[in-house]
């Protein structure tokens, strides 16, 4: 008999995707695999993709959820642009994911549901697995549903309470195969699903035996390690970016000593963000679920009014809701943040799916003249320095200010470096105490105006309600300069509209100038992007640089106003590229401001940017 003998092949990274029916726990499996991912040290991106129904069509395409990592040894940029190792829980896992494999990928299949009728109704009339079909794959067919029901055929649950801990007995596997911690997962089982001990158990004995198959088994003759990467020294965790975003909430109403309160109507995919703000009380967090989108702004711009640090989160279609309110805001002069998690529209469009779109709605989606800043995160760590940056802006200059996140960024995890509170700005903000007019300035002595502005910010003063002496009017009718009396007067309508853009405008003197990575400072081309197209532009540009080629690479964060150096970066190159996922908006604004012939590069596929086929695009950019 010969010995089944195994060794361990170094990696420097790997692709892994996990698919089965939504429901099924693709996005757990996933969370856990990349949380013992991230304790080990691995540099890590996360793709989650699911479908909106809560419970879709069982063993059908439509009801694919699945779960990418990519993880490795150095700086990575992206969840990887196709998988080197599939999971296949069903016919219609396979099916779905099938395409983007390369050639000699490792595919794991569970063969239970391999039948007629299941491959009929995803479109096979012949079983994969036996046709040929995976013959250009290293395929590992398995019914791991029997084989995680043998491990539990000693305890009293049912046979189908027991099936459904078939993902942990493949993520037993895949800890197996790739050389991941276990201690972690385990205790989290015990403590998910402490309430119920014979569940906690049933899924700590799948995730054992999934890893004792993989070492027992003949099918693997070998396991891989991918070692830790290479990072500057301090305290990590993995993070999400709606996680990221809303400690980044927290944090500014510390630095600023305000209490932070959160105005929400839940909507994917920015509910998380009520959810997890809503944990922390004990840091003056108050958070509140209104009955719909207009009374979540409504009440949090109350409670920017009465001397809170307001923040309302929202999608697409929720913002359209919420677009009289923020015109309001405008008016008013308040700092209230107001975060856009975007999604493919238009109207419900695809809920679960990601999108840039909303970048033209943010600027432009009000009636009248209500100009409001913009700053958009690159990344999901990269959505706390973001919310920080946002609470800034809104408390230095008295105005609403929008987030734009994305479903790619919201829902995808990587490693983040935890700041030192020391090194987060300093927010506070002093309040209007006394009246503030002089006899000379527009009001008589002991009179408050409420529209007597900083000369260096624009901003009007900030009086909490209640204070003595100082009683003002709001409203959404127009303010007369200064007293804030309502004015029908055209000259000082004109006056206050141009008062409120130039305020908006000088934003762009305190931003930091552009950072632009153009290694050889010889590149022609300059590609220009915005929001979660960072990872796959800085993907692209590192293997067209690969090949000998030079191209630039900027990324912006404040969309308005644009940083005060933008158009002279943009001359110094012969070709701006705008790689964007909508029909080209930045492309569209850059063309209107600066003249310049940008080159739009779109798609609005629900799904981020292939690094490798951008990295094809500029090739062609680069070399016409």
């Amino acid at each position: 008999m010969t010995e089944n003998v195994k060794h361990v092949e170094q990696l420097d990274k790997v692709v892994i995707r996990i698919a089965g029916d939504s429901g099924d726990g693709m996005q757990l499996t996933g969370d856990r695999f990349t949380q013992e991912t991230a304790v080990f040290g691995n540099d890590l991106a996360t793709f989650p993709n699911f479908p909106a129904e809560i419970r879709a069509p069982q063993g059908t395409l439509a009801g694919v959820s699945s779960f990418q990592l990519h993880f490795a040894d150095h700086d990575i940029l992206t969840p990887g642009d196709r998988p080197d190792v599939l999971v296949a829980m069903n016919p219609a896992a396979l099916k779905a994911n099938l395409a983007e494999l390369p050639e000699g990928a490792t595919v794991i299949v569970d063969t239970r549901d391999f039948t007629t009728r299941a491959l009929a109704r995803v479109g096979w009339s012949a079983n994969p697995l036996e046709d040929g079909t995976l013959d250009g794959y290293n395929l590992h067919a398995f019914d791991l549903t029997q084989l995680t029901l043998d491990a539990l055929a000693g305890t009293e649950l049912s046979r189908k309470d027991a099936g459904r801990s078939k993902n942990m007995f493949a993520l037993g596997l895949l800890s197996w195969m790739y050389s991941r911690p276990t201690e972690g997962t385990l205790s989290f089982i015990r403590t998910k699903f402490a309430a119920k001990p014979d569940i906690a158990e049933a899924n700590v004995t799948a995730f054992k035996a999934g890893w004792n198959f993989g070492e027992t088994t003949e099918a693997f003759g070998v396991s891989y390690e991918v070692k830790p990467a290479a990072a500057p020294t301090g305290t990590y965790r993995n993070i999400s970016g709606n996680l990221a975003l809303a400690y980044g909430l927290v944090a500014a109403s510390r630095r600023a000593e305000l209490p932070l309160y959160l105005g929400a109507y839940p909507i994917t995919p920015a509910s998380d963000i009520l959810h997890e703000l809503s944990k922390h009380k004990r840091f003056g967090v108050r958070t509140f679920q209104a009955e719909d989108e207009i009374a979540g702004i409504g009440a949090a711009l109350g409670a920017a009014f009465g001397g809170a640090l307001a923040v309302t989160t929202s999608s697409g279609p929720g913002i359209a809701l919420k677009g009289e309110t923020i015109g309001l805001a405008v008016s008013l002069e308040l700092p209230l943040i107001i975060c856009d998690i975007q999604r493919g529209g238009p109207s419900t469009g695809l809920p679960t799916k990601t999108e840039q779109s909303d970048l033209l709605q943010a600027m432009f989606g009000r009636n009248g003249e209500a100009p409001v800043p913009i700053v958009a995160p690159q990344s999901p760590g990269d959505c706390f320095d973001a919310a920080v940056e946002a609470a800034r802006i809104a408390l230095t200059y008295r105005t609403p200010v929008f987030l734009l996140s994305d479903g790619y960024i919201a829902n995808g995890s990587e490693p983040w470096a935890v700041p030192s509170v020391s090194d987060l700005p300093d927010l506070r903000v002093e309040f209007a105490t006394e009246p503030n007019g002089d006899g000379s300035n527009g009001g008589a002595e002991g009179d408050y105006l409420p529209y007597l502005r900083d000369p260096e910010t624009l901003a009007r003063p900030w009086a909490v309600p209640g204070t003595k002496g100082l009683e003002h009017r709001i409203g959404g009718i127009e303010k007369a300069d200064r007293t804030g009396n309502i004015s029908y007067d055209p000259d000082n309508h004109d006056f206050m509209t141009r008062t409120r853009q130039a305020k908006v405008d000088g934003i762009a003197r305190s931003l930091p100038p552009i950072t632009v990575d153009d290694p050889s400072g010889n590149a022609s081309v300059l590609v220009l992007g915005w929001g979660s197209t960072y990872g796959p532009i800085g993907a692209a540009c590192r293997q067209v640089r690969e090949t000998g080629a030079a191209v630039a690479q900027a990324h912006l964060r404040h969309l308005n106003p644009f940083p005060d150096d933008l158009g002279d970066l943009l001359r110094r190159y012969d070709k701006v590229v705008v790689p964007e996922m909508n029909l080209g908006q930045l492309a569209t604004l850059i063309r209107a401001k600066y003249l310049v012939d940008a080159i739009s590069v779109t798609q609005v596929r629900g799904l981020p940017f292939k690094a490798d086929e951008l990295a094809e695009m500029l090739q062609g950019v680069i070399h016409a």
